[in-house]
């Protein structure tokens, strides 16, 4: 246990966001310091490392304008924490959580460790139940189910920021009778998508129901560190002291993975793949764990972080160990921006693992599994007859084959293809897709259960 706060001006080193203090004794992992710079401001700091009597800081608002011979350091003795209450609902913040929407601080409910506390697995409880985002493409194929943690994987200049606001402004639980909120974390976005998102929030009055973390592209980048813990410190008071459902959306998790490899670098550990440190996946871990349901607890943390990948690659080591860490992902696609379909949802490498949970009779609809592998499957074999029309052309297909094709370019056009102003329903959405799967013969419609096509297929939708 730590003593009460301690100064020293006994700074030898800064390299980077890094800053070494010699003659610490006592000083914890995650202590929380205080940095007094010459000219009468502060800066907060966070212990990484504490060997003999040397303790190393990595300091949020970087090490600029530190002079080394009279900056003093003043050693907290408690962990980084956070003010939470009720009316923290509303309310922006930067990447450090001071508010930044005019409204001052927040009033003092309860104060939280930001690192968390680790769940006992055998309190968790199995994600059941939706999170319906008003996009087909997710919601009909790839379900989010409460306490889930499903990322989104983009390419450089493919509408994920767009994407993000739209299931913002649209996402909802089934059941009236139980609140719901959103928490946005953003790290390292440009002042354009930072505007972008406060005028979306506000102008559609989602900012009412949502907490923003904002850490801009111009802001310290040591900052990406804790803005992902301050959101979901938040999550779990709003979900586990409130009782409500919270939706999470972290963007750009590879700007996190970014800070996280400047930090490494500045204390000269050995790389590992692509310079990141080789304590990456354990990392991303202790941020893609926070979210889940709780036994005996009434509100659930559901996770929707957004992954860019360098040069469109999923392998990158930020989306490849992502993938090892969540249950499943949503995978935007190149080739359908580029014919103009949005939102660019590829449902082919796309995969919800928890969606069986979250779906059928008395929770979205009772025919929702099986349309969602009817369309896989017809619109997986309308993909392998386009690019064998491509070799030799469409003379020697069948009529059947022609009707795949067909509705390969209507399932692009009419079930993902949705636009940006508009969400749809569920029952919208499984609506739109027995619309399309109707030219079918029943024959076809092989990953049906009688029943159900008796019912559906072309005649009554209710």
């Amino acid at each position: 246990m730590t003593s009460p706060s301690r100064e020293y001006t006994s700074v030898v080193r800064v390299a980077g966001p890094l800053m070494v203090v010699s003659g610490v004794s006592d000083a914890a992992y995650g202590e929380v310091v205080e940095v007094r710079l010459p000219g009468g401001g502060t800066r907060m700091g966070e212990v990484l490392e504490s060997r003999s009597d040397t303790a190393v800081i990595q300091v949020f608002g970087g090490t600029r304008d530190i002079d080394t011979d009279i900056t003093s350091v003043r050693f907290m003795g408690v962990p980084m924490q956070m003010v939470v209450s009720p009316e923290i609902l509303g309310r922006v913040f930067d990447g450090a959580a001071a508010p930044v929407d005019g409204g001052g601080p927040v009033i003092p409910g309860k104060v939280m460790d930001i690192s968390g506390a680790a769940v006992n697995p055998t309190a968790r409880a199995y994600p059941e139940d939706c999170i319906e985002t008003g996009i087909s493409a997710i919601d009909g194929m790839n379900t989010l189910v409460r306490g889930q943690k499903l990322p989104i994987f983009s390419g450089s200049g493919l509408p994920h920021s767009a994407l993000a606001a739209q299931i913002a402004r649209q996402a909802r639980v089934l059941r009236d009778n139980e609140e719901f909120a959103l928490v946005f974390g953003a790290m390292g976005i440009t002042n354009e998508d930072a505007q972008f998102f406060l005028d979306e929030f506000e102008d559609t009055g989602a900012l009412e129901h949502a907490v923003l973390f904002v850490n801009r592209a111009d802001d310290p980048a040591i900052e990406r560190i804790i803005t992902p813990r301050l959101a979901l410190t938040t999550a779990e008071y709003l979900a586990f002291d409130r009782g409500m459902h919270i939706l999470v959306i972290l963007q750009d998790i590879t700007g996190y993975c970014e800070a996280l490899r400047e930090v490494s670098a500045a204390r000269d550990e050995v790389p590992a793949r692509r310079g990141y440190p080789g304590y990456m996946y354990t990392d991303l871990a202790s941020i893609f764990e926070r979210a889940g349901r709780i036994y005996g607890r009434q509100g659930s943390i559901t996770q929707l972080p957004i992954i860019s990948m360098p040069d469109d690659d999923i392998t990158h080591p930020v989306p490849d160990l992502t993938g090892y860490i969540t249950e499943g992902q949503i995978v935007l696609s190149r080739d359908l921006y580029r014919k103009g379909i949005y939102p660019p949802i590829d449902v082919l490498p796309s995969l919800s693992r928890l969606m069986s949970g979250g779906i059928g009779e008395e929770k979205t609809r009772e025919d929702h599994g099986a349309v969602s592998d009817q369309l896989y499957a017809a619109y997986a074999k309308g993909r392998r007859l386009e690019s064998l029309v491509a070799v030799i052309g469409e003379e020697g297909l069948s009529d059947t084959d022609r009707r795949y094709l067909t509705f390969a370019e209507r399932f692009e056009r009419e079930f993902i293809g949705q636009g940006r102003v508009r969400g749809r329903t569920i029952t919208e959405s499984l609506d739109i897709a027995w619309n399309l799967l109707n030219p079918f013969p029943v024959e076809e419609l092989n990953r049906i259960p009688t029943v159900l096509t008796e019912k559906y297929h072309g005649g009554d939708k209710r």
